[in-house]
């Protein structure tokens, strides 16, 4: 597993208990090693929604969808 892959997964474990910043900090240090993949970018919206920071939410979903238009999972 490459060290974006188990971010990731780390990240999606942290998300499904609930642990937002947690989760976030994985996504965040993925999206470090890549900013042009629209899945972590939705990731990060996802959770950035679910903590209430909506505003930051929409800059990711954006993200998202200007790097992938047909982006279906884009909240």
């Amino acid at each position: 597993m490459d060290e974006i892959q188990d971010l990731v997964a780390k990240g999606q474990s942290f998300l499904e208990d609930g642990k937002f910043d947690e989760a976030l900090d994985f996504f965040e240090r993925a999206l470090i090693l890549n900013q042009d993949d629209p899945d972590l970018w939705n990731y990060k919206g996802i959770i950035l929604r679910s903590m209430g920071r909506y505003e930051e939410a929409m800059e990711s979903f954006n993200k998202s969808l200007k790097i992938d238009p047909r982006d279906k999972n884009a909240s």
